[in-house]
């Protein structure tokens, strides 16, 4: 609660003026009942208009300053809580950003929107209501009560009843309920991830004729959801019923005995009246306070929620004076070990030691799962490394400035993405100040040029969310030109050339030679052709180094390179070359 709360900001002004003036609300409202009473017993009964009119004038000057203040403090309620909703985000949202991948792995993306839009909703609701009706009510229940005591302190005895009666049973309602409302919003996040799924996959979907099983899935998920907010609502629901027993108990019982009381002269009929009004006031308090009740048993989930990925800390931090500077696209890996989760015994990476010049050209190659990805997320530390080191320009990359390092070090995956917005924006990723000439050149260099010049705006032609437009080997080559842009220190591929034919794939490691020589190179691969190029390969067998060579000198030796070799090339071929 208190990490939620600090996230208010500069909004804590109009949360305290809202508090301030919801309370000055609240005493126009107890004393224009205070002040009826004198209407009644000392103008009325009396016969003196004079004092009618006197009080009357200050019941209606009352009445607006009442109605002034909650207006305010209204618009104030809306301010805060809105703007804690904001910075929520916010905080939330640049938290992710220094997220490593290991702790993005801790959430799930739907996880994630979920806790960004529906529990921050919560949070916002339930906040504006807390400093309105969690600040009007006690005071009015505190205030009213007060003025039942000074009036009657016998008949104030019946509300203590009341009072006690209800707390038990809103009390043991939001108990319950607070537990569910746990399971309800981790439903919303399986619910989340079924839509998401289904739209990111909607092509899959409809080519395997799957509605009909997705529809099913969803209908499953939604079930479960209704089930669990069924039962959270029906128990919710006890509490108009407990309130109206309340309410009847205190108006028959102050109707019974004030009754007696002006009967026998120790009660004046004005103060039975304003004791009727602060009947009411105390039990609408109550009323407004059981419904608080619910509105923090939905929220507490969510700030728990929220709470966890606010103190969610990066695993991956910068040293207190880093290395600001990237020497050269040299890479080491000595004697590494790594895995994806500290201390399951399981290594994706064994034992790896390697020394690569700056200026190589690395191929790698294995089977899947064999650490290949794993491998290459070490260098620009995507994650860290749990025995040994890695060295990019003489330097352990956990000693660098993560985004120094990160300048030099530009990946291509297989699954890249594309931004919305037009071809030049998306090139500007990798450098945000490029020219265009030089937005051109990299696109030449990775192959693009040639399907870009044939689109009807040429390097303006806008890109829809997610590359929706362009076919994957237009998207990959998009994002080699985009990498390219950052002129970096080491390059890798990681099997981003899967998309394009072998013949575009050449060309793509032909212009690299050309025009980024002094740059280091690491290409993975499935294809034989996309590596037999490079200066050695490396071969990966289930996270370990099997042999790391040249291309002829693998043929010869190693069995692995030797089955890869002959199942592509002289088996069915590679799938644009003859057999």
């Amino acid at each position: 609660m208190r990490k939620v709360l600090q996230q208010l900001g500069k909004y804590k002004r109009d949360t305290f003026l809202c508090i301030g003036l919801t309370a000055l609300e609240v005493i126009m409202e107890i004393l224009m009942p205070f002040v009826t009473a004198m209407i009644i017993d000392n103008g009325l009964e009396a016969g003196s208009l004079s004092v009618v009119y006197r009080y009357g004038t200050v019941m209606v000057l009352m009445a607006f300053l009442s109605l002034f203040f909650g207006a305010m403090a209204g618009k104030n309620a809306a301010s805060a809580a809105s703007g804690l909703s904001a910075n929520l985000r916010e905080a939330i949202y640049a938290n992710i950003q220094t997220f490593s991948f290991s702790n993005i792995d801790k959430f799930s993306v739907p996880g994630l929107v979920t806790r960004m839009t529906t529990d921050i909703t919560n949070v916002q609701n339930a906040f504006m209501m807390v400093i309105r009706v969690a600040v009007r009510a006690p005071l009015n229940l505190v205030f009213s009560f007060a003025m039942c005591l000074i009036i009657s302190p016998r008949l104030s005895a019946m509300f203590l009843i009341a009072v006690v009666f209800l707390v038990i049973v809103i009390g043991s309602i939001m108990v319950i309920t607070l537990k569910i409302f746990r399971q309800v919003f981790r439903r919303y996040d399986d619910l989340n991830a079924s839509v998401q799924e289904n739209v990111t996959a909607i092509r899959v979907v409809k080519a395997f004729v799957r509605e009909d099983y997705e529809n099913v899935k969803f209908s499953k998920a939604s079930k479960m959801l209704y089930d669990l907010s069924v039962k959270a609502e029906g128990l919710l629901a006890f509490n108009n019923p407990a309130m109206m027993v309340a309410v009847y108990f205190c108006i028959i019982s102050v109707s019974w005995f004030g009754a007696q009381f002006i009967v026998g002269g120790s009660m004046t009929t004005g103060d039975l009246t304003s004791l009727f009004s602060y009947i009411m006031a105390l039990l609408m308090s109550l009323m407004m306070l059981s419904m608080v009740v619910v509105m923090i048993s939905m929220s507490m989930a969510s700030i728990r929620r929220i709470s966890e990925v606010l103190n969610e800390k990066a695993d991956l931090t910068d040293p207190e004076k880093p290395v600001m500077t990237v020497a050269d696209g040299s890479i080491d890996f000595n004697h590494v070990n790594f895995s994806y989760k500290q201390g399951s015994g399981k290594n994706s990476l064994s034992d790896i030691d390697i020394h690569i010049k700056s200026g190589e050209t690395i191929g790698v190659i294995g089977g899947t799962g064999s650490g290949k990805s794993s491998l290459v997320n070490l260098i620009c530390r995507l994650y860290d490394v749990a025995e040994g080191s890695v060295c990019v320009g003489g330097v352990d990359v956990r000693r660098y400035d993560t985004e120094v390092l990160r300048n030099q070090v530009s990946v291509v995956l297989q699954k890249n993405t594309l931004f919305s917005g037009t071809i030049l924006d998306n090139l500007r990723w990798g450098n945000p100040e490029a020219t265009e000439e030089e937005c051109i050149d990299a696109c030449k260099a990775a192959c693009a040029d040639e399907f870009i010049d044939r689109m009807p705006d040429g390097y303006y032609t806008r890109i829809e969310r997610g590359g929706a437009n362009v076919s994957g080997g237009q998207k990959q080559r998009l994002c080699i030109a985009r990498a390219l842009l950052k002129k970096p220190k080491v390059l890798i591929l990681d099997d981003s050339t899967s998309a394009v034919d072998t013949a575009t794939d050449a060309s793509i490691r032909a212009a690299f030679a050309k025009q980024i020589p002094g740059t280091t190179k690491i290409i993975i691969a499935q294809r034989v052709s996309s590596v037999e190029s490079a200066d050695r390969i490396l071969v990966l067998d289930d996270g370990r180094i099997d042999d790391f060579d040249t291309h002829e000198n693998l043929l010869k030796n190693n069995e692995i390179y030797q089955e890869i070799y002959n199942s592509q090339l002289e088996g069915s071929g590679d799938f644009d070359q003859p057999a």
